[in-house]
């Protein structure tokens, strides 16, 4: 617990200091939460939907995860809560299982991710590449867009059915109308965040004219209801009736253990790449193992409240920033908004039309989309082209963690490619040591590139005695010493010598591990080097 308290520092309370903790940054922040409370009650009862549980249990997610992470999370400015990416997983658990286990699985993806932060894991987050960078974030953008269709369909007797007619119209052009208010209004007044005002003033032309076009509460009655909405502590079970969590036993930890991995990572890996663009467009950076501990310790809150757990919300996160929410005050009062309108106020959530929502969320599929990637398409190397449209597809058609791992596998074999390519030699003759043939080795030497390497050697053709030369080069792992020894292995049997110089240390401490025997070099004085395999008996192949 004491390493726990260390790994999560008290609120960053500089932060309001750098942006000026004035009443207007206080005003802005407040009305940044207030705007986010509203976009995340239809996204927490859908993604609540998709995972097949009560409406309330996303709902209770949105608010813990949201409160916990925006008080003690690595990155002010970020919004967490119920997510499209974990609810896509935790249906199968909970169709097959009970929720009981799907809190149970919550507590343990938390305990994971407070792990991760621990042992500072977070980190890794920099070996993302920037093309898989930007195909997540389109992709991301495209299934945000893909997300709002459902609000253009109706029940119908054969399944979903499009809407038509005068309601479409309608909704596209309420939808219009949000937008067109979002991007005008910065051009008229700051006081009040776009979103919001977007928000509130189509919903007062929707009530006031008395439009027939669907609302928040018409999502509620399709979803299951809101029955402790308006009546929540009447049953005298609370707000939502009590589950216990599945009983801790090694059966239930081997059926919530895949789930509580999957779910851990999808969380982190969305979180991390959350925190690092809003870094990017807030100045900000660092906080990664903070975030990882804060996320799970919300997530285990979460699982024992009977919240279906959550991470870092790209969507809200980016109308949180474009609104002017820079500090905690904005994500602490987006969740204490949202839990006013579970409490108190859903008779006035429930007026507002969803069509207002879904302009919202088309303004944040257009800021988010990266739109300068596709002109550098032709500008960028061709595996770069194709790593942000792999990532992209990808992430549209399975998921954000799936993607971000093909990515770099894909980029990190790439790269080991062009590397392998690099392994070259000059070769000349020894000044120091006439009659001596001296091979000036250039590039990494590496798994990818050791045939390359076996293939500089003449060994027929050399003289009796051969010094390879590594001052330009690199030995990296035990497929280069393999291949050293293969290549010494082949002089060994013509009756030749073969001498290394110009070890690096940490190769020369590889080659030592590896058991080869050493003795001084006259040219490299500080380090010993591989020389004379006449003696060797079985350097690597047998180590």
């Amino acid at each position: 617990m004491a390493l726990l308290a260390k790994q999560i520092s008290p609120p960053n309370l500089s932060i309001m200091q750098d942006e000026g903790f004035t009443v207007g940054r206080v005003r802005t922040e407040l009305l940044s939460g207030l705007t986010v409370a509203l976009a995340l009650v239809p996204e927490a009862v859908a993604f609540a939907f998709v995972a097949d549980v009560h409406p309330l249990v996303g709902l209770y997610a949105a608010f813990m995860v949201g409160l916990i992470t925006a008080v003690f999370g690595g990155r002010p400015g970020m919004i967490s809560g119920a997510t499209g990416a974990l609810a896509v997983v935790m249906v199968a658990l909970v169709a097959d299982h009970g929720v009981e286990y799907l809190f149970a699985t919550v507590v343990l993806m938390g305990i994971l991710q407070i792990f991760a932060g621990v042992m500072h894991w977070g980190k890794f987050i920099r070996l993302v590449p920037h093309p898989v960078m930007l195909g997540f974030v389109n992709g991301l953008a495209i299934v945000i867009f893909l997300a709002q269709m459902t609000q253009f369909t109706v029940p119908g007797s054969e399944g979903e059915e499009w809407l038509s007619g005068t309601s479409l119209y309608m909704m596209l052009g309420l939808v219009a109308l949000t937008m067109v208010i979002i991007w005008g209004m910065p051009k008229i007044t700051s006081v009040i965040p776009a979103p919001l005002a977007g928000i509130g003033i189509v919903a007062v032309l929707v009530i006031a004219m008395g439009l027939d076009v669907p609302r928040v509460g018409d999502m509620a009655s399709i979803e299951g209801g809101f029955p402790a909405f308006h009546n929540p502590f009447g049953t005298g079970e609370g707000l939502y009736p009590p589950h216990m969590l599945a009983p801790f036993t090694l059966e239930t930890l081997w059926i919530i253990l895949p789930y509580a991995v999957i779910l851990a990572a999808i969380g982190l890996i969305e979180s991390l790449l959350t925190l690092n663009l809003v870094g990017e467009i807030t100045g900000k950076r660092g906080g990664a193992s903070q975030e990882c501990i804060a996320q799970g310790a919300s997530n285990v809150v979460t699982g024992f409240f009977g919240g279906m757990g959550g991470c870092a919300m790209i969507g809200q996160s980016m109308i949180n920033v474009k609104s002017g929410g820079r500090t905690r005050i904005a994500g602490i009062a987006a969740a204490l908004f949202l839990l006013l309108f579970i409490v108190a106020a859903s008779p006035l959530i429930e007026q507002i039309p969803l069509a207002a929502l879904v302009g919202v969320m088309f303004m944040v599929v257009i800021g988010t989309f990266a739109w300068n990637s596709l002109k550098i398409m032709t500008k960028v190397p061709l595996m770069d082209a194709f790593v942000i449209v792999l990532v992209t597809v990808v992430t549209v058609m399975s998921d954000l963690a799936v993607a971000v791992v093909v990515g770099v596998i894909v980029s990190a074999l790439a790269y080991a490619w062009n590397n392998a390519r690099r392994i070259h030699a000059y070769t000349r003759e020894s000044e120091s040591d006439k009659g001596a043939k001296v091979y000036e080795i250039e590039g990494p030497l590496f798994f990818g590139s050791t045939d390359g390497f076996i293939e500089l050697f003449d060994v027929a053709g050399d003289p009796d005695h051969v010094i390879v030369d590594f001052a330009r080069s690199r030995v990296v792992d035990q497929s280069a010493l393999q291949a050293i020894e293969a290549v010494a292995g082949k002089y060994e049997a013509e009756g030749k010598t073969l001498v290394l110089r110009h070890l690096s240390r940490d190769c020369h401490q590889l080659l030592t591990k590896a058991g080869h025997l050493m003795v001084d070099s006259d040219d490299d004085p500080e380090y010993e080097v591989a020389v004379d395999y006449s003696v060797k008996t079985g350097i690597l192949g047998g180590h």
